[in-house]
C-alpha cells in the first residue's frame, strides 16, 4: 500500500498544506491547536465506548436475539470502519470544526448543512443524556448497593451532565487529560477482563462453545428473516448492539481545529477507534457469551455482563468492571457534551444558530467557547427533567441516539458519492484505489441498519426525530426570510474550494500539454 492509499498524504501536495490554517475557510484561529495523536484517538474511542455500549445493551440483545446475536457485531465493525474510511477522506479535505455540517454545505449547499448540522445537533442533546442517565439507573446502583428509582436517577444524571459541562467549560486540556486517562484504563482494562476470562474460564472449564451459535428463548425458525414491513427478524435486531456502541468516532473531526496536523490525524484517529473497538469488543462478548452459563437465565437480570463477571472472575474483579464502567461512561458523556459544544459553535460563528451572536464566543480567559457549554448544559438538563420521570418516553428518545446517527451516516456518505469526482483536493488522507469498494461496502451498510429501523418499537424515536426536524424547519424559514433566500446562506470563502478546483484542473491540463 503507498501513501496514497488509505493513509497517506496526496502526493505533490505541498508540505505546508496540513489542513492547519482555518483562514483557508474563512474563518480565524480562536481556539488553540493542542490536541495530539493520541488525544484525537481518545476523542473517538471515548464517543464509542465499548464498555458503555456492551455493558448496557448485552442484556437486550440476548432477550432479542439470544446469544447468537452477538456476530452481528464483526458486521457492524466492518461498515462503520467504511464510513469512517469516507468520513476520513472529507476531514482530510475540509478540515474545520463542524464535520458533516460543514462538509454538506460546502460540497452541496448551505441549506443541506444547516439541515445536516441540526439534525447532529439533535442526536447530540439526545445522546449525552442517554448516556449520562445509565450511570445513574444502571450502574451505580449496583455498584453501590442501593435502590435505583427515577428520582435519584434524575438527581444523579444532573450532577454528572453539571461535572461534564464545568470541564468542558473551563480547560480544554484538562477534559483532554481525563479522558485520555479514562481511555487508558478502559483500554487496558478491558484487554485484561478479556485475557482474565479466557484464562480463568479455560482452567475452571466453564467455556461453553456451544453458546456462540445458541439463539436462547428464541425459536431457530425465522431466526435470520429480515422480517415483515412493520417488524424487524431476531438477528437483524441483534446489530443494534454495534449500531448503538461503534457511533461517534467522527468526533474527532469536530476537534479539526483544535487538532496538529488534523489532515493527517483525524482520519487514523477514527479508523483506528473503530478497529480498536471493533475487535476488543468482539473478544469481549465472545469471553461472555461463552461465560453465560444458561443464557436464557441470564438474560433476565439487569446487569448480565456484571453476573458473569462476578461469577467467573469473583466480587473484586466485578467491582473494579464496575469502576471502569462509570469512568469510561462519563469519559463518553464528557466527549459527546464537547462534541456538541463545538457543533453549535462552528454553527453559531457562521450566523446559523439560534441566538447565534451569544454562542459564538470564545472565552478569552479559558480559550473555549464558555456560553456554547452552558447551552448544551441547559438543554441537556431540560431534556433530563422533560422526561426523567417518564422512563418509558425517555427510553424511546434513547433509541432516536440509534437512528439519528444512521442517518446523519446515510447523508453524508450519498454527499461523498455524487461529489467525488469534484472534491477538493486531500491534505492528508485519501482512499485511493480502494475508493469505490469502500463507498459499495458503506452503502450496503447503511442501507441495512436503516431498514432495521422500520420495526414498529422505533415509531417514538421517528416522532422525536419528525418533532425536531419540524422545530428546525420553523427555523430554517425564518432564516431564509431574514437572508432573502438560499444565497444569504452561503458559507465563509466558498470560492476557496471552487479556485483550487480551477487551480488543479489548470495544472492538470498544463501538464498533459
Amino acid at each position: 500500500m503507498n501513501n496514497n492509499q488509505f493513509t497517506g498524504q496526496q502526493a505533490g501536495a505541498p508540505a505546508r498544506d496540513r489542513g492547519s490554517n482555518v483562514a483557508e475557510f474563512g474563518y480565524k484561529q480562536e481556539m488553540k491547536r493542542g490536541t495530539g495523536r493520541f488525544a484525537s484517538f481518545a476523542v473517538a474511542f471515548a464517543f464509542v465506548s465499548i464498555a458503555t455500549g456492551i455493558f448496557t445493551t448485552y442484556g437486550s440483545v440476548l432477550n432479542s436475539s439470544g446469544p447468537a446475536g452477538i456476530w452481528t457485531w464483526p458486521i457492524v465493525t466492518i461498515g462503520q470502519l467504511m464510513v469512517a474510511f469516507i468520513f476520513g477522506s472529507l476531514a482530510a479535505r475540509i478540515p474545520v470544526t463542524g464535520y458533516s455540517y460543514q462538509w454538506m454545505s460546502r460540497l452541496a449547499n448551505p441549506v443541506l448543512g444547516w439541515i445536516m448540522g441540526w439534525m447532529s445537533f439533535t442526536f447530540l442533546v439526545i445522546v449525552v443524556v442517554a448516556v449520562d442517565y445509565t450511570i445513574a439507573s444502571a450502574v451505580l446502583p449496583v455498584l453501590l448497593g442501593y435502590v435505583g428509582t427515577a428520582a435519584n436517577a434524575w438527581l444523579i444524571t444532573a450532577i454528572v451532565i453539571l461535572l461534564q459541562a464545568l470541564l468542558v467549560a473551563f480547560s480544554t486540556k484538562w477534559t483532554e487529560r481525563v479522558n485520555n486517562w479514562a481511555v487508558s484504563a478502559e483500554l487496558i482494562g478491558m484487554i485484561l477482563l478479556v485475557v482474565l476470562l479466557f484464562v480463568v474460564g479455560f482452567a475452571a472449564k466453564e467455556l461453553n462453545v456451544g453458546n456462540l451459535f445458541s439463539t436462547g428463548a428464541i425459536p431457530a425458525e425465522g431466526y435470520v428473516d429480515f422480517g415483515t414491513l412493520t417488524q424487524v427478524g431476531p438477528w437483524m435486531t441483534g446489530t443494534l448492539l454495534g449500531a448503538f456502541t461503534i457511533v461517534g468516532f467522527e468526533s474527532a473531526a469536530n476537534l479539526a481545529e483544535e487538532t496538529k496536523e488534523p489532515a493527517q490525524v483525524v482520519p487514523k484517529a477514527m479508523a483506528q477507534a473503530v478497529i480498536a473497538s471493533g475487535t476488543l469488543g468482539f473478544l469481549f462478548l465472545i469471553a461472555i457469551t461463552m461465560l453465560a452459563g444458561d443464557p436464557i437465565a441470564l438474560a433476565e437480570s439487569g446487569t448480565p455482563v456484571a453476573d458473569v463477571i462476578n461469577r467467573v472472575l469473583g466480587p473484586v474483579v466485578g467491582t473494579a468492571l464496575l469502576v471502569m464502567v462509570v469512568v469510561a461512561i462519563f469519559a463518553c458523556g464528557m466527549v459527546i457534551l464537547m462534541t456538541a459544544v463545538r457543533l453549535v459553535w462552528a454553527m453559531s460563528r457562521d450566523d446559523r444558530f439560534p441566538g447565534h451572536a451569544v454562542w459564538r464566543k470564545v472565552s478569552p480567559r479559558f480559550g473555549t467557547p464558555t456560553a456554547a457549554t452552558w447551552l448544551i448544559f441547559a438543554i441537556a438538563e431540560l431534556i433530563l427533567a422533560i422526561f426523567a420521570l417518564q422512563t418509558d418516553t425517555l427510553f424511546s428518545l434513547f433509541a432516536a441516539a440509534t437512528l439519528l446517527p444512521a442517518v446523519i451516516y446515510a447523508a453524508t456518505v450519498l454527499l461523498y458519492i455524487i461529489k467525488r469526482k469534484n472534491l477538493p483536493t486531500s491534505r492528508g488522507f485519501t482512499l485511493g484505489k480502494f475508493e469505490v469498494p469502500v463507498i459499495v461496502l458503506a452503502s450496503i451498510w447503511l442501507v441495512f441498519v436503516l431498514l432495521i429501523f422500520r420495526d414498529s418499537s422505533f415509531a417514538g424515536s421517528w416522532v422525536y426525530v419528525a418533532l425536531m426536524v419540524g422545530l428546525g424547519a420553523i427555523y430554517l424559514l425564518f432564516l431564509l426570510i431574514k437572508r432573502g433566500g438560499p444565497s444569504g446562506l452561503a458559507m465563509p470563502d466558498m470560492h476557496s474550494i471552487d479556485a483550487e478546483l480551477d487551480a488543479d484542473a489548470k495544472s492538470a491540463e498544463g501538464k498533459r500539454v
